[in-house]
């Protein structure tokens, strides 16, 4: 038996290899984070059945050819965490939310009291129900499933992830980073990597800044903190948080005044020339139209608009005779239309929007020197446009004309959470892809490239629900409930303007939420605002510790009862595979499985792992039985669908249309021939992308490394908002809804939409009187820089520093602080601190300390680190656990030296400037998108007092194991160089 703290070894190096009969190796793919690499899984036969050896990177996998990481080989102790639940549990009754008192019960039980609920709910008032999931990758399937109950409050982790990346680049240049598209190292010559951390695309992104960087490419880091691939930066160039906008702003100040433009490429692919009306009233700030031609273009159909030709001094049509031989559309000046109207080019408007932004204006806020700021200015725009080079691929553009080269701007940039994770989040992702696109690398070797099945529209069309009229009972939504709006008229509120969906988003607090807002679920439910909810299903988020702001106030919220002394959210379902500090509070807990044991798809209907040359997609296929009773949530869906009778799921006699998630997959079809996964399709297997569907796809995947792949043809890979080719194979192929070209918006007229809805000067949908300033001052059509929102709410001179947090590389979210190899690397962590700022406060190195916000305090040990700016403090997050979750010891590190700063982060503000004195508060989020503002809060550091426990505060009470959870045991170690513990 294995003897822990004991001196004998665990293995015999000695021992024999085993028998080769013995053991057998699976392919699926990886789920320890969110790059989804190719991996093998080598499994033994044990007493119990086959039982996990180890895992290594699959050599044959397009994403990460073999490598493989820390996280990623250490899933076998994943699968074998004493945190693992193996059973349905209850709730006692009569016993507290919180305090961890549950029985067993079976699945039939468990599935009686869903459908009995559930279908009360969908019979009377379906908004009731609310299904809200983390770091899930099949949005496809429980937004589905959302939609076809009927309620509009559904969504996943984005609106606390990167939803302003993901919005604030599809809304300018119809892709984004990470899934959507990311920088061309292969073709790059210089690269800037802004506010990115190591947990996203993680394998690939090392494979390619080591090609990068062995090439002779310049590497430069832009980052208030330097770990990770910043490590290996040529410079680094520390950065104030949330200030990255500024820095935008100053660069295109440089670039524009040294006119280091690509003015061709902004005249035939962008929004640049096309004119911008500029009188007073409701067309202001819209583009000019030709009424001749139809209605006014707009974010749905935005093709209708004019520009300026130089050469005729006349006004034309944007396209196509804009782009015709001979015609040189203006991007500076004012003109005036036949009618008198005074107008200009989107491009003056940006020119002078960025005239003031110079590079001591940005070095104020950044903490940049100025001159560097106009040496990185031209370093990007000499690199561009003076080491530029074509490379011989022809391709024809959307409007026939034929480029016999591809013109190569190796200038690449990648930026992630660092940006999006602020309440400026939006405006400043805007200002980084417009910096993007005057310099011409969108979708350009050398530059951002797309991936499938992107580029979209802009807008896309992809509207979200939005008619209260059509929630009924018993009936499926009339569009999905994500999507992303184009005007006022998109938005999902009732008609006395109040929010439809119970986390608020896509109102006119937060109109371009295209995630929802996670953050806000619980706040708002517990309030009543809008209304009560009866069934609140988690999947796979940890809202009760480090998937929320204001922790212990959220615990309390989980846990609080009206007059009626019923809980305020009075039913609430969490599914997860391990003992979380979320289980604690479920009325009913359903023990997922983990990766290893169940089938997944990583969809064109959702987020694929396309590459830059083609489409890309992938499954997982279980390589172990479910251990326990766990059940795959996918399983769970289906299942409930079926028995709720949802149209999508039961034939036209009622009854079950697929017999569970496999067959779900291979069969169902939005639009005929597509499908979930798109390899092998056809009734044998002979058709790709399209076809009807083949009864033994998964066997062809589980073949071939489970891994789909298309290579497009080299004329279509670049060029792809333009490219008549691949626009053309996009709408065959149902990843586009048109085929028309998606032109860059550096100028946003969707915003403006919104603007002038605010200003009162159009008819149709008006904000609430609250909220109109707020709309008029951060839907400005030109990106633009503003102090994070909290600072408002904030006395900075006494809250003096920024505080952040990081994903560390071996670590992703909550899962893996309860890993047992990946322990050993990080069992707890420190405030990371300068040493100058830690020595100015009195702390030592490795003393204790107090972090202080005005939302909350935190005790911690701090650490000095001269690779963080001085004005900031940072931490790695999710490692911090509450004493008694996740099966740790008491006393482990991760709860008495582990810490989260989200107890000091607040999840809603005071909202500024209501004109009728009315004192009201709005989330913590950005007001476009409804971002999670988690990197905003300002704190101060002070020593703490020698006598105080040198343990982290604040501390919760332990909660019990719960029945069935698999606990600590020997099995924990399972195997080592072929021997088994006993």
């Amino acid at each position: 038996m294995f003897k822990f703290l004991s001196s004998d070894p665990i293995h015999d190096p000695l021992a024999p290899p085993l028998p080769a009969a013995r053991t057998e190796v699976k392919c699926t793919t990886c789920y320890m984070c969110a790059c989804r690499c190719g991996i093998r899984v080598h499994l033994r036969q044990g007493e119990n059945g086959p039982e996990v050896r180890y895992i290594d990177g699959n050599p044959a996998h397009p994403i990460n050819q073999g490598v493989i990481c820390a996280k990623g080989s250490s899933g076998i102790m994943k699968q074998v965490s004493p945190a693992r639940l193996t059973q349905p549990l209850l709730r006692k009754k009569g016993s507290e939310r919180g305090a961890g008192e549950f029985e067993p019960i079976s699945w039939d039980l468990a599935f009686e009291m869903l459908t009995e609920r559930l279908q009360k709910i969908r019979s009377t008032d379906p908004k009731k129900f609310a299904l809200f999931t983390g770091r899930d990758q099949m949005q496809a399937l429980t937004g589905l499933f959302a939609r076809q109950f009927g309620t509009p409050n559904y969504a996943a982790h984005g609106g606390f992830c990167s939803v302003n990346m993901a919005a604030g680049m599809i809304y300018t240049i119809g892709g984004s980073f990470w899934e959507f598209g990311g920088p061309d190292l292969d073709h790059a010559r210089l690269f800037v990597m802004i506010g990115t951390a190591e947990d996203h695309h993680s394998n690939p992104m090392k494979i390619a800044l080591s090609k990068f960087k062995r090439a002779g490419g310049r590497f430069i880091s832009i980052n208030p903190v330097r770990t990770g691939y910043s490590a290996i930066a040529d410079e680094w160039i520390p950065i104030k948080p949330g200030t990255d906008g500024a820095l935008f702003m100053a660069l295109l100040h440089e670039l524009i005044a040294s006119d280091l433009v690509d003015r061709p490429f902004l005249q035939r692919y962008t929004n640049a020339p096309q004119l911008v009306v500029l009188e007073d009233g409701e067309r202001e700030g819209l583009f000019a139209f030709d009424p001749a031609a139809g209605p006014p273009g707009d974010g749905r159909n935005p093709h209708n608009k004019l520009v300026w030709d130089l050469a005729s001094g006349s006004v034309k049509a944007a396209y196509p005779e804009g782009i015709a031989e001979g015609c040189e559309p203006a991007l500076e000046g004012q003109y005036r239309l036949a009618d008198g109207t005074r107008v200009a080019p989107s491009f003056e408007l940006l020119r002078e929007r960025v005239a003031t932004c110079t590079p001591e204006w940005a070095s104020q806020i950044t903490g940049i020197p100025a001159e560097r700021i106009r040496k990185l200015a031209r370093e990007l725009g000499e690199t561009a446009l003076q080491q530029a080079f074509e490379l011989p691929i022809p391709w024809t553009d959307a409007w026939g004309k034929q480029h016999p080269t591809t013109s190569a701007r190796p200038v690449a940039f990648h930026a992630m959470r660092g940006l999006a994770a602020h309440s400026n989040g939006f405006q400043t992702v805007r200002a980084l892809a417009v910096l993007m696109s005057v310099l011409g690398t969108i979708d350009a070797p050398g530059g951002f490239r797309h991936k499938a099945p992107y580029p979209r529209h802009i807008v896309p069309n992809y509207r979200a629900f939005n008619s209260p009229e059509m929630i009924q009972p018993n009936t499926p939504l009339n569009a999905a409930p994500l999507g992303f709006p184009a005007s006022p008229d998109e938005l999902a509120i009732n008609p006395d303007g109040s929010p439809i969906r119970i986390d608020h988003a896509f109102s006119w607090e937060h109109p371009l939420s295209a995630h929802g807002l996670m953050h806000n679920v619980i706040s708002n439910a517990t309030k009543g605002d809008p209304y009560r909810i009866d069934t609140l299903l988690i999947f796979m988020a940890n809202m009760a510790w480090n998937s929320t702001m204001n922790t212990m106030a959220v615990r309390e919220m989980l846990n609080a009862k009206a007059d009626d002394g019923e809980f305020k959210i009075p039913f609430l379902v969490v599914c997860d595979a391990f003992q979380s500090e979320m289980v604690a509070f479920a009325d009913l807990v359903l023990p997922d499985t983990t990766y290893l044991e169940r089938h997944d798809v990583m969809s064109m209907l959702d987020r694929p792992i396309s590459e830059f040359d083609g489409p890309v997609d992938s499954v997982r296929v279980p390589v172990l039985p479910p251990t326990g009773q766990c059940k795959p949530f996918q399983e769970v869906l289906i299942e409930l669908a079926s028995r709720l009778k949802f149209p999508a799921f039961t034939t036209a006699e009622g009854g079950r249309k697929f017999t569970g998630y496999p067959d779900f997959v291979v069969r169902f079809e939005p639009q005929p021939g597509i499908g979930f996964l798109m390899g092998w399709r056809g009734e044998n297997g002979e058709k790709h992308l399209r076809g009807a569907p083949n009864p033994k796809q998964w066997e062809m995947y589980e073949k071939n490394n489970c891994v789909f792949q298309y290579h497009l043809p080299k004329d279509m890979q670049y060029m792809r908002n333009w490219n008549r080719g691949y626009l053309d194979f996009a709408k065959e192929h149902g990843w586009r809804q048109r085929n028309d070209p998606v032109q860059l918006a550096l100028y946003s007229d969707t915003l403006q939409s919104f603007r002038l809805a605010a200003l009162g000067k159009t008819p149709g949908r008006q904000p609430p009187e609250h909220l109109r300033e707020r709309i008029a001052t951060y839907f400005d059509p030109l990106p633009f820089w503003y102090p994070p929102l909290e600072y408002a709410a904030t006395d900075e001179a006494a809250y003096p520093l920024n505080a952040i947090t990081q994903r560390p590389m071996a670590m992703y979210h909550s899962w893996d602080s309860q890993n047992a190899w990946l322990r050993q690397i990080h069992s707890h962590n420190y405030l990371q601190v300068n040493p100058l700022t830690a020595q100015a406060a009195g702390i030592a190195d490795g003393g204790w300390c107090w972090v202080e916000s005005q939302w909350g305090k935190v005790r911690c040990m701090l650490r000095y680190s001269e690779a963080v700016e001085p004005g900031t403090v940072w931490t790695w997050n999710a490692i911090g656990k509450a004493d008694g979750a996740w099966q740790l010891a008491p006393g482990a590190d991760e709860s008495r030296k582990g810490f989260l700063l989200n107890h000091l982060i607040s999840e809603e503000l005071p909202l500024a400037g209501s004109p009728d004195g009315v004192a009201r508060t709005i989330s913590n989020s950005d007001p476009i998108t409804g971002q999670a503002g988690w990197y905003d809060v300002r704190v101060r550091i002070r020593p703490a007092d020698p006598e105080e426990p040198e343990e982290t505060f604040p501390q919760v009470k332990a909660t019990p194991a719960p029945p069935g959870v698999r606990g600590t045991t020997s099995r924990v170690l399972t195997y080592f160089a072929g021997r088994k513990t006993s």
